[in-house]
């Protein structure tokens, strides 16, 4: 057995963050699927991804983290920490002989090296950057878990423009949509929207701002 796992939204200021694997007997399980193109692909054509791949998967396994987990976590561990700890949990789920995974850290053999660790049997472990790139079943993982994301986020919108009437952008922090939007609620509300990842050093700067302005301002 091979697995795939890789991650979406580790970098987003709101919403979850998605690990997904994907176990195949057969390496070229996804070669007709055109999988490393899927970023080029509508949200459509890749939902079809999705089904398709979950057809040809002998297992595959998701897990959401949601933001005020994150937050929880961060207090006593790095983002890298928690994703060995949840990619580490991914693969026990969907025991393999060998398993491809996205590198979080820098030092992609460190890596490996702390999955080893965490899994507590004897498997092969390939870590690499760009891995959804480079190999076809992590490429598979990390549709699932894009799509998955995707629609958690949807939903998370949905419900918070409604209540401000102003767009939520791509929930990353350099996204000047999403600025706005968490600036403008926190002034209207005074807190910050749910499903904010509170540890982020954007929301903790806005917040900052928040508390020194003039009352005036309200």
């Amino acid at each position: 057995m091979i697995c795939g796992v890789d991650e979406a939204g580790r970098g987003p200021v709101i919403g979850p963050m998605v690990v997904a694997g994907v176990q195949v007997e057969d390496e070229n399980a996804f070669e007709e699927l055109n999988i490393r193109d899927s970023k080029k692909c509508t949200p459509r054509r890749r939902d079809r991804l999705v089904e398709l791949i979950k057809e040809k998967a002998t297992k595959y396994e998701t897990i959401v983290i949601q933001a005020k987990d994150i937050d929880v976590l961060r207090k006593t561990m790095t983002l890298n920490e928690i994703e060995v700890n949840v990619f580490a949990a991914v693969m026990k789920k969907l025991r393999s002989n060998v398993y491809y995974v996205d590198s979080a850290d820098v030092d992609e053999q460190r890596f490996s090296s702390f999955l080893e660790e965490k899994l507590g049997f004897k498997a092969k472990i390939v870590s690499s950057h760009k891995a959804d790139d480079i190999y076809i079943i992590v490429g598979a993982a990390s549709i699932l878990a894009k799509t998955t994301r995707d629609k958690e986020v949807e939903k998370i919108a949905k419900k918070l423009e409604e209540k401000l009437g102003l767009p939520l952008g791509s929930g990353y922090p350099a996204d000047p949509v999403t600025q706005r939007f968490l600036k403008t609620w926190v002034e209207r509300f005074g807190s910050l929207p749910p499903e904010t990842r509170e540890s982020w050093k954007t929301v903790q700067r806005l917040l900052k701002e928040q508390k020194n302005m003039p009352l005036d301002r309200f």
